[in-house]
């Protein structure tokens, strides 16, 4: 028999899988294999929902976020496709239309 993981949210051992993801009868929390193997790398990235984000998701700005040296700032409602998780303060890097490369906070952006 195989073990399944702890609850990574209240710790518990009574977890069990149901189509594909893990689940947790204590607090309902739910995750997938993919989640667990990210966090035991360490690396976690949430949204402002707290969504757990993977490389190559796509976010959407949720508040309009001004930019050092540019005319105009990156407006409420800018999708942006294929991210990549760094480690620091902003914890994101992407290629955002119009302004090129950029570092966002993930508190700043939503999962699609």
């Amino acid at each position: 028999m195989t073990t399944l993981p702890n609850c990574p949210a209240c710790g518990s051992t009574y977890t069990y899988e149901d189509r594909g993801l893990f689940v947790c009868p204590e607090c309902g929390n739910e995750w997938n294999e993919s989640t667990t193997a990210q966090e035991e790398e360490g690396l976690v990235v949430k949204d402002s929902n707290g969504n757990i984000l993977q490389d190559g998701d796509s976010v959407t700005v949720i508040k309009d976020l001004k930019v050092k040296g540019a005319s105009n700032p990156i407006k409420l409602g800018t999708k942006v496709k294929n991210i990549r998780l760094v480690e620091g303060d902003h914890n994101i890097d992407c290629k955002i239309d119009g302004f090129g490369p950029m570092k966002l906070k993930s508190e700043f952006v939503k999962k699609n």
